[in-house]
């Protein structure tokens, strides 16, 4: 309708001359700000006209008078029209409009001030008061109300997580959907309910030159669990400071001595508060896609997601322990480290090792964030197993959604088994087409073993010094880095070890370029009846040591001439990891006979692997039935796919590659720095930190201990490991940031200083 047409109708429905029409912002209706001729401003509304939207606006209406009947100055008041009605119709010929008028509230939005202490306080006993003028008040259109935008419903919100094109920022949303289903679907029936305003941000508060604060814009009106109401203002009252938690305490505080919570209602604010900000995104993605124009629908949008990036490296238990440390609440008293061992020793015993001085309660995760049981965050820089994140919501909806339909075994048919093998074995070279799944690497390395021997005919296995290959017998057996410990069994008469070809660490004084061959060259002398020659492409447990260059080309080639095979475990350095390479053994040139998968392949979901030739696999076929009670199960194979989809979807490769590169270059300036780093090495995010005595190359054992242990006060989580336990690992979940990055540098530089002489 023409700005004319619209002043005539006002003259004529509200017998107001009206002097001006300002368009103002708007969601999904029109507003404009009215001055008379007199001087009196007021709102003008303007909606499409449908029978639902009438409803809506006369239930808003009669709330409002309802509300206005307690408080004259807070909220807005509906202006009845000549006909004493409180909304009237506009039939154009082109169109049909509802129309109403609102009383104007002066003041200055929220969004537009600087806001302290003393506004959050004032926010929170202005949504108190209105949670109190509420809380008998009873509308049947407005309970009957079931739309995205009421936190109750968060999961009709989920249509819209396609138009999140950043996969990183899609994936936290998915995660807070998965939160909001374990944490707080499960006792909504059991809250108090209420009808709630729903949308108290910082454009819908206004702050007048009394400092008395107003809310307007009643049109998220619904009857949803009272404890919304105050989780919604928390949200928009801290989502852009520097200290959120204490912003958002310091509302609650004030809402509380009006509207006193409850412990459930507590324990739940920091999820209601996370699923706020996923409507709110999923709102402005959708909005983008079909009205990019209306940047009013945007305007949250930047602070949404710094927000909810802060929170997903927030433990619950941390937000939760600030909320009741501000309304005086007990904080849940827990059990110390002593305990929880003492508990922990009572039925598995102390052959199950502890990291750290100091061992740590975990409580739960998410992608690269530990939260241990008294709500500190660590940030993982260790775990290879989840590789593509703690808790990630593909992962674990796969796993729960297979088990919820099939699990069974590999003696029937079953359409995962196939997709995911297809699938797996495409990551591979051509000749590299048969797999085996079992539930572990441990296992893998086992069957591989087993299968080298049935193949060769031959019975000798040849192993790198420092290798690991799993925790089964034969898998001691292969593995230097348990057999040859002070407690180990000791070396058994068909296992040939040879020397792991550290390039650093040589034990040959020739030029880098020779040192591969020349540890072939010696290797190869020790060949005798060679069923398989097995190795990682980078030693882990030797302390992150990539086999010299051209070290495995001499060595693949000899094997095979002697009728051996050649086994890669590709167990830790596999599935992208290494950045410029899927799969280790590529960077080394070669491929391998038999490959053994296992840790990250189902992101922490027992799962692994065996890839082999068709020829090897035909041969091995002649000998006695396979079979793994769980190897291949539905329910894996349906985290292994989840693994590979968000390893793609999420360029999870790419990110090991840079942020791996970033990652090694920082720490080779560190490197020049400080004299007790004497080697950094690996690829990817497959690091390995050796730490030396100043200026020589003889390990600093002592050093590399403290500085773990520091960093775990630090709060970040790295391992050690290598012949003489000096070497710093960090292999975190490739989906790491720069941003991570910087804090274990900063960190580790903090550490160093303090320890240099």
């Amino acid at each position: 309708m023409e700005t004319l047409q619209l002043k005539k109708f006002v003259k004529e429905s509200y017998g107001l001359n009206v002097k001006s029409l300002r368009k103002l912002n708007g969601y999904d209706n029109e507003n404009y700000l009215l001055t008379s001729e007199e001087g009196k401003k007021f709102i003008l509304k303007k909606y499409p006209f449908t029978k639902k939207n009438i409803s809506l606006i006369s239930a808003e209406n009669n709330c409002l008078i309802h509300l206005n009947k307690s408080s004259n100055s807070s909220y807005p008041a509906p202006i009845s029209s000549c006909n004493n009605e409180y909304l009237e119709i506009i039939d154009s010929k082109k169109d049909k409009y509802i129309v109403r008028v609102l009383s104007y509230l002066k003041g200055k939005f929220l969004g537009e001030i600087q806001v302290n202490d003393n506004i959050l306080k004032a926010l929170g006993k202005l949504v108190g008061n209105l949670s109190k003028h509420l809380k008998n008040y009873s509308n049947d259109s407005i309970s009957s109300r079931k739309w995205e935008w009421d936190i109750q419903y968060l999961n009709l919100n989920k249509k819209f997580l396609k138009y999140i094109e950043d996969s990183n920022e899609r994936k936290i949303v998915l995660y807070f959907f998965q939160q909001f289903e374990e944490n707080v679907l499960p006792i909504l029936d059991q809250l108090r309910t209420s009808i709630i305003h729903n949308d108290t941000n910082e454009w819908n508060i206004l702050k007048s030159k009394n400092e008395k604060l107003a809310i307007i814009d009643f049109g998220d009106l619904t009857n949803s669990q009272l404890v919304n109401e105050i989780a919604i203002a928390m949200t928009y009252a801290s989502y852009d400071k520097k200290n959120p938690l204490d912003s958002a305490s310091t509302v609650l505080k004030a809402y509380n001595k009006i509207i006193k919570l409850t412990e459930q209602e507590i324990s739940i604010i920091y999820y209601l508060m996370a699923a706020k900000l996923c409507i709110s995104v999923c709102n402005s993605a959708y909005s983008k896609k079909v009205n990019p124009k209306n940047t009013y629908a945007l305007i949250s949008e930047k602070n949404a997601w710094s927000m909810l990036k802060y929170l997903i490296k927030t433990s619950p238990i941390h937000a939760e322990n600030i909320f009741r440390k501000a309304l005086n609440r007990k904080v849940n008293k827990l059990k110390s480290v002593k305990k929880y061992i003492k508990e922990r020793h009572s039925v598995i015993s102390p052959i199950f090792s502890l990291s750290y001085k100091k061992p740590i309660a975990f409580d739960r995760a998410a992608f690269q964030y530990m939260f241990d049981k008294d709500g500190n965050t660590f940030l993982d820089a260790y775990n290879n197993i989840p590789i593509v994140g703690h808790s990630h919501p593909k992962v674990t909806s796969a796993i729960s959604k297979q088990i919820t339909k099939l699990n069974t075994n590999t003696r029937y048919i079953y359409d995962q088994l196939y997709d995911y093998g297809s699938r797996l074995i495409k990551k591979f070279p051509k000749k590299l087409n048969k797999i085996y799944f079992v539930n572990s690497g441990s296992e893998a390395s086992d069957l591989a073993i087993k299968i080298a021997l049935s193949h060769s005919k031959n019975n000798n296995i040849m192993v790198v010094e420092n290798g690991y290959h799993g925790h089964t017998q034969r898998g001691t057996d292969i593995s230097h880095y348990k057999f040859n410990n002070k407690k180990g069994q000791g070396i058994k008469d068909y296992i040939i070890k040879v020397p792991m070809p550290n390039t650093y660490n040589s034990i040959y004084s020739i030029p880098k370029n020779k040192i591969g061959k020349k540890y072939a060259e010696d290797a190869i002398n020790k060949l005798d009846d060679v069923a398989a020659f097995i190795s990682e492409p980078i030693l882990g447990c030797g302390g992150q040591v990539p086999l010299a260059e051209g070290y495995l080309k001499e060595i693949y080639r000899e094997v095979r001439k002697r009728g051996g095979v050649c086994i890669s475990d590709e167990v830790q350095t596999g599935f992208g990891r290494l950045g410029k390479y899927f799969w280790g053994f590529e960077m080394h040139r070669v491929i391998p006979d038999i490959v053994i998968l296992g840790k990250p392949m189902g992101n922490g979901h027992p799962i692994g692997a065996v890839i082999t030739t068709d020829k090897i696999a035909e041969s091995f076929g002649k000998g006695v039935e396979f079979f793994s009670s769980f190897g291949g199960n539905p329910v894996s194979c349906a985290a292994g796919l989840a693994v590979l989809d968000v390893i793609e979807e999420e360029k999870l490769q790419e990110n090991a590659k840079s942020v791996g590169d970033y990652y090694m270059r920082k720490l080779n300036k560190l490197k020049k720095e400080f004299k007790n780093i004497g080697d950094i090495r690996g690829s990817g995010l497959f690091i390995g930190i050796e730490i030396t005595k100043e200026n020589s190359k003889k390990p600093d054992t002592e050093l590399a201990q403290k500085i773990k242990n520091e960093l775990r006060k630090k709060q970040i989580l790295v391992g050690s490991d290598g012949p003489q336990d000096n070497v710093i690992k960090s292999k975190p979940p490739i989906c790491f940031s720069k941003e991570n990055v910087n804090e274990v540098i900063d960190s580790l530089k903090s550490i160093l200083q303090k320890n240099s002489h």
